[in-house]
């Protein structure tokens, strides 16, 4: 008899399915959302090649752990959390021990002063750029809008570390897009 692949209509028989091992709906559910995964794992991996294997390493825990999806909130965003914390679990296994970083400037404002005419790929290569925990705490704080209290604890540091790394982020994404502009529109500046 010949296998065949079924289309799942709802998102709930469609997890349910996962749940029970179905190879079928296991695919169905990478290939519904690795794009959106890939591009979660592409903010806080340093490359293309880790933000792969980070994506690969995030379907295998989801995919163990879908039986504890209790229902609430979108699965999408429970996924985006599980790969989000994948790549802070390898940032952890390869950081560098007692790694903390002052700043008593955190009162300061950093603003983008400048008209940014940069597309959303070259922003991405200007975050994946940033130092490893600086680039961490940006898009845990920017982007997926946890506080400075979680990110710290998340990454084992302080608060005002994760502050500090956020303000000096912002500082370093501001000076790379500000040269790539002034190397875009050289005439202009």
């Amino acid at each position: 008899m010949p296998k065949t692949s079924r289309i799942y209509l709802k998102e709930t028989e469609l997890i349910k399915a996962c749940i029970q091992n179905n190879r079928t709906a296991q695919n169905e559910l990478f290939r519904k959302y690795k794009d959106t995964l890939y591009f979660t794992s592409l903010k806080y991996c340093r490359n293309e090649a880790d933000a792969e294997d980070n994506l690969h390493d995030a379907f295998i825990a989801i995919f163990q752990k879908i039986k504890t999806y209790k229902n609430k909130g979108s699965i999408e965003g429970w996924m985006k959390r599980i790969t989000i914390y994948k790549a802070i679990d390898k940032y952890k296994a390869n950081k560098p021990v007692n790694v903390e970083i002052k700043d008593d400037i955190l009162g300061e404002t950093v603003e983008m002063n400048e008209e940014s005419h940069i597309s959303l790929d070259q922003l991405l290569k200007l975050i994946q750029e940033l130092p490893d925990q600086y680039r961490l705490v940006f898009n845990l704080y920017q982007m997926d809008g946890f506080s400075h209290k979680e990110i710290a604890s998340l990454l084992n540091i302080s608060e005002g570390t994760s502050k500090s790394n956020y303000y000096r982020a912002k500082l370093n994404l501001r000076d790379k897009i500000i040269a790539l502009n002034k190397s875009l529109n050289p005439k202009t500046h």
